[in-house]
């Protein structure tokens, strides 16, 4: 006969099971930081994971053996926690995730299955558990407090009244007019590229009405869906929309219903793509010469991918048979052997003075001996040259000798240009050379012109001025934005003709548009060399705007995140393991360096918007690091890592996108740099080897809107939501405006509104420009990344974009052009 006291209810049973796995899984997380902590202060950095791992290890061995001390072990790292994450990262919201979250859950599963933890008890003892359901509830309501708290502090929204009196002089910050306020007849909106629409029947009062109003599916879908980032934005002419789709087939559409009026294919191939089939648009001419009735009296020319200038007829969309040959001009004369995707243009051309101007992508990191980076000038109704501007060559204004070719592998114009057709000057964004980071093997020419803007004389295509924002370049901090114009003050207090350029890393300067001077401060700053190949090369300063710049304060280990405690220890490791000393840190090829803002940082080619009656300047930028290391060449060659033209057969050229020459745009990417004596492997957005999350805490991008008469911040908003963003790549759905990376840019209305696609949560949205506030959004069929525009057809204002998607941005493949206006 038994006679052994009964046990108490938590010795046996599904409670005492669930109190043994999670000893287990509290056991492994404790080892897990225990082991990386320690790993983490033989690199000199924080002490905490491997004193709390330690503490949960203890936790998990005592509920394990249901000793209810397990519960006060578990208690006190969560109060040294706390202490520790506020010490940290202060109120912080997005930084208290990875700190309190974890341990806050620990803490409530040890509370749940506290009535286990009573061991060896005599049955007529009381039950004992000095830390149940309704303490541990105290525990998880401070830190949702203090969540709440931080998410206030962190997110600020300062309103703003706008002034809507002209500027000095009687003049707003605009003064090309060569657009009816109806239209959006250049790329940038009118010829100032300010990307501003005057129409005001759209407000932040009645854009909730807002409702389709048409979709259009140019038709050009892909046949490899991770090569198509289309990035259209098309004109608006008259009634009609003209737009170029990702392969360049031209299509003119009623800007009031969608129906298409006509289109024309040059027949691009899929070998032609580069990193990815774009478009980003076309421009339109209107020949005084011709008469009214004449074929191609206003005629579309766009650049192609496989280097074609293309010219049809705006009403027709027949090729213009007067120019070049049949309608088209080959754009490889003179450029060297033909390697499909290594030259490539996707911007529109600019045309000043009759003349159409364009230069082309060169694809990054291929080969020292690569493509010229050659500006041309074409005549727009013949499509003659009418000069050359090769920047290592510039007298040689006619072009190379027969069997020659322009200057190899110098700085490209991939961007889209602007120009001031009263001073017959056309500003070309200027990239870096092929080789973006190893600069040793650079001419003086290329040292001279890499990353700046330069102003070219339209009519001979001579230099007038350059301004160069970054000296031996070698971030790929090349100049992606299109510049705008405007009026702005010089130094004794007068407005002059002004041009305005964002950059990669974040500055943004203000010139004096007939001499390049700058209109606001310009600084210099020490730049580091610490761990360069090529210290001896690299320039002991930098330039830095000093009226706005976009970059924020250098990253610490402390700002390394994930959504655990472990993603981030493991990037805290690799920060520790990296070279680090701001934003100018120099390649090495010893260890990994951190690149903070990454090359898709600042002001990508979506550019800026400026309202020049509110006199605000619009930005959405990102914030997120890169990661990357140079390998040397021995290694580099054992990797088999091979440049474009080593693989010409039609289905290695298909898989380039996703082959050791490297990927582009997004995740890790590796380039050959033939003919330097290192390659790169460049992690964009610097994701965590486990989740899949950025190392760098949200926001990753953001929207923000300055005062163009002080340079100063008026508001800053985080851009997109979580809804399609998770751990390990696993939509969330939650509407937090987390703030992600973006590309493409915003149109700013005479209503106070701005509109944006950009970010990768697929969302369209209006924002009141007062404010920064989201006050209308609809969810789209595929990425925005596209610049929207807005025009007005039959009294009615629209606003549209190309809902299109973008392949290195993951945001899905479309072919839908949407356009929206009010409900009647």
């Amino acid at each position: 006969m038994n006679t052994s006291p009964p046990r108490s209810n938590g010795q046996r049973g599904p409670l005492a099971l669930c109190c043994r796995i999670l000893a287990v899984l509290i056991v492994l997380f404790g080892l897990t930081l225990l082991i990386g902590g320690i790993w983490l202060i033989a690199l000199g950095g924080s002490w905490y994971y491997s004193i709390v791992g330690l503490a949960l290890v203890l936790t998990g061995a005592l509920t394990w053996r249901r000793k209810p001390a397990a519960i006060g072990v578990v208690a006190l790292s969560w109060l040294a926690t706390l202490v520790w994450a506020l010490w940290e990262v202060g109120l912080n919201a997005w930084g208290l995730v990875p700190r309190l979250v974890a341990i806050t859950v620990i803490l409530v599963l040890v509370a749940l299955v506290s009535p286990a933890l009573t061991n060896r008890r005599p049955s007529n003892a009381p039950a004992r558990s000095p830390l149940r359901l309704k303490p541990a509830a105290g525990f998880v309501a401070v830190a949702c407090a203090i969540f709440l708290i931080g998410g206030l502090v962190t997110h600020t929204r300062h309103d703003y009244t706008p002034s809507a009196a002209p500027a000095e002089g009687g003049k707003t910050l605009a003064d090309q007019t060569s657009r009816t306020p109806s239209d959006w007849s250049f790329y940038g909106g009118d010829a100032n590229a300010q990307r501003y629409s005057p129409l005001d029947q759209i407000t932040p009062q009645n854009v909730d009405k807002l409702q389709r109003a048409f979709v259009f599916h140019t038709g050009d879908l892909p046949e490899v869906a991770a090569r198509y980032s289309p990035e259209g934005t098309p004109l608006k002419i008259g009634n009609d929309l003209l737009m170029c789709s990702a392969k360049n087939i031209l299509i003119s559409v009623n800007a009031a219903n969608g129906s298409e009026n006509w289109r024309y294919d040059p027949k691009v191939s899929n070998q032609a793509i580069p990193h990815a089939a774009a478009c980003r648009g076309v421009s339109v001419y209107t020949a005084p010469a011709l008469a009214a009735d004449a074929q191609c009296k206003t005629r579309v020319i766009e650049a192609t991918l496989d280097a074609r200038l293309i010219a049809v007829d705006a009403s027709t969309g027949k090729p213009c048979e007067d120019f070049g040959s049949s309608g088209s001009v080959d754009l490889w004369e003179h450029i060297g052997k033909k390697v499909p995707g290594w030259y490539a243009v996707t911007a529109p051309p600019t045309i000043v003075r009759g003349v159409v101007v364009t230069g082309a992508q060169v694809r990054d990191g291929q080969d020292e001996d690569a493509p010229s980076g050659v500006i041309r000038g074409f005549d727009a109704v013949t499509g003659k040259l009418a000069w050359a501007w090769d920047l290592a060559n510039p007298d040689n204004t006619h072009g190379p000798a027969e069997g020659q070719t322009y200057t190899r592998g110098t700085p490209n114009m991939w961007a889209a240009g602007v120009a001031d057709e009263k001073l017959g000057y056309v500003y070309l964004p200027l990239g870096n050379s092929s080789v973006d980071y190893f600069g040793s093997n650079r001419s003086e020419a290329e040292n001279k012109y890499a990353t700046s803007l330069v102003a070219l004389d339209a009519t001979t295509g001579k230099e007038v001025w350059h301004f160069q924002t970054i000296h031996h370049d070698v971030w790929d901090y090349d100049l992606g934005s299109q510049a705008s114009m405007l009026n702005f003050p010089n130094k004794q207090g007068q407005q002059v003709p002004a041009i305005l350029l964002p950059t990669k890393q974040g500055d943004i300067y203000i010139l004096d548009r007939a001499t390049g001077e700058p209109l606001t401060p310009v600084g210099e700053v020490k730049a580091p060399k610490g761990g360069s190949v090529e210290a001896q090369f690299l320039s002991d300063t930098q330039p830095t705007s000093e009226w706005h710049t976009l970059r924020k304060e250098p990253i610490t280990e402390a700002d390394m995140w994930g959504f655990s405690p472990i993603d981030q220890l493991m990037c805290r490791i690799q920060f520790r393991q990296a070279n680090y000393e701001g934003y100018l840190t120099p390649p090495s090829v010893d260890r990994p360096w951190i690149q903070y803002p990454g090359y898709n940082g600042g002001s990508d080619w979506g550019s800026v918007a400026i309202d020049p009656v509110r006199r605000l300047l619009i930005a959405n930028y990102n914030d997120i690091p890169n990661i990357n290391q140079l390998i040397p060449r021995a290694e580099a060659n054992e990797l088999g890592i091979q440049p474009i033209y080593a693989q010409l057969d039609a289905a290695s050229v298909q898989k380039t996108a996703g082959s050791k020459t490297g990927k582009g745009e997004g995740g890790a990417s590796v380039y050959p740099q033939v003919n330097a004596p290192y390659a790169i492997r460049v992690n964009s957005g610097w994701r965590n080897w486990g989740t899949g999350v950025p190392c760098s805490a949200p926001p990753y991008g953001s929207i923000r809107a300055i005062s163009m008469d002080t340079g100063k911040t008026v508001w800053d908003e985080p851009l997109g939501t979580a809804r399609r963003n998770g751990p390990f790549g696993i939509p969330s759905h939650m509407p937090f405006n987390i703030g992600l990376p973006n590309n493409g840019g915003t149109v700013v209305t005479g209503g106070g509104l701005i509109f944006v696609g950009a970010a990768t949560d697929n969302l369209f949205r209006a924002i009141d420009m007062k404010t920064g506030e989201v006050v209308w959004q609809d969810v789209l069929p595929a990425g925005g990344q596209s610049n929207p525009i807005s025009y007005e057809i039959n009294g009615e204002q629209y606003v549209l974009i190309g809902a299109t998607g973008h392949a290195f941005m993951e945001t899905g493949v479309s072919d839908q052009i949407i356009a929206y206006k009010l409900a009647k």
